[in-house]
């Protein structure tokens, strides 16, 4: 492996570590959405092994960041769309995250954070 490859790979774990704090997941949470090992990802994390292509896509929309922010093509603070200022809110992902559930999941949620906002005027 070349010095830059083995850069890219350092770089891109970092930035996959990053994304995960940043949505607030575990290694073990987002190892069993990939249908992987702990400790698989947590080489990927430090670039001890190769991010396979096929898992970037997957891993992209659990972060809900674009391949580009993934692969540190894009900055992510500049947020997913062009014109848009900033960095993407956490609230903004999860909201994101949410609209990937099942329908059935999805009121689950909405009736939960109902009540709470109910709760507090």
């Amino acid at each position: 492996m070349t010095p830059a490859n083995r850069q890219f790979g350092k770089e891109l774990g970092r930035r996959l570590a990053q994304l995960r704090q940043d949505v607030g997941l575990t290694q073990h949470v987002v190892a069993t959405h990939l249908g992987i090992a702990q400790q698989t990802l947590a080489h990927y994390e430090v670039g001890r092994l190769r991010l396979p292509v096929v898992l970037v896509p997957k891993l992209a929309a659990l972060f809900g960041v674009s391949t580009d922010v993934l692969l540190g093509v894009a900055d992510a603070r500049a947020g997913n769309s062009p014109g848009k200022r900033g960095p993407t809110s956490k609230l903004q992902r999860q909201l994101e995250r949410l609209s990937r559930l099942p329908k059935a999941q999805q009121h689950v949620v909405l009736a939960m954070l109902d009540g709470v906002l109910l709760q507090h005027g």
